[in-house]
């Protein structure tokens, strides 16, 4: 288990400020130790979610170019057949897992191939598990084509809480199956778009983790 590349400047930051902050408190309220001993207890608390939140542990896996597995740790909220508006322009097949903020938030490629295309949209901050989200909220869209010819669209979606997406993939880039796609921080949802007629072997609301959970197998 480690920490997060993108969490070093917020830990960093985080630290300092909780540390004015109990200094401010206890030169103020010196003679309430109940007070002081309360804040520093919620300081620790505060400081240990987020380490919690960046950790990164290590997850290893044997691409297999028959498996699409989870890009992120989460919940299924949605398996549907719906429009993609973005770059297939048709009906494909949605399933989206909601990362809270205790889940793991650094997003894996669910598949190995070529980076087709990649697009940012800054977009609201509505909550992540409303519909319309992953048409409004800013959002990172990543398509790859894997070496069968088959394109898999993943979605970054921030939430109400998260205010920042980070995107690792470059067009034509190649990638292989488990590697980090990127990190959104703090609450936020991922969508994968799949070929209609696609088999997902999950059903919704079940909790699935990057790298471990089989979400469908590729059909050639």
């Amino acid at each position: 288990m480690s920490i997060h590349k993108e969490g070093y400047k917020i830990l960093a930051f985080g630290f300092l400020i909780l540390l004015i902050l109990n200094i401010v408190v206890n030169f103020i309220w010196a003679d309430l130790e109940l007070v002081r001993w309360a804040f520093i207890i919620c300081s620790l608390m505060l400081y240990i979610f987020l380490l919690f939140f960046f950790r990164l542990p290590a997850r290893t896996l044997n691409p297999d170019p028959g498996i699409i597995y989870a890009p992120a740790d989460g919940k299924v909220v949605v398996i549907e057949e719906t429009m993609e508006k973005e770059y297939f322009k048709d009906m494909r097949l949605q399933v989206s897992i909601f990362m809270s903020p205790f889940n793991m938030h650094s997003n894996k490629y669910p598949v190995s191939g070529r980076i087709k295309f990649v697009g940012y949209h800054p977009g609201v901050n509505m909550v992540a598990w409303h519909p319309k989200s992953s048409e409004l909220n800013e959002r990172s869209t990543i398509v790859i084509e894997t070496k069968d010819g088959i394109e898999i669209l993943v979605r970054q979606i921030a939430g109400a809480v998260a205010r920042r997406i980070v995107t690792y993939s470059k067009e034509n880039q190649d990638v292989i199956q488990g590697e980090e796609l990127g990190f959104i921080k703090f609450g936020s949802r991922v969508d994968m778009f799949l070929p209609i007629g696609t088999e997902v072997e999950i059903p919704i609301l079940q909790e699935v983790r990057a790298n471990k959970t089989i979400i469908a197998r590729i059909r050639k």
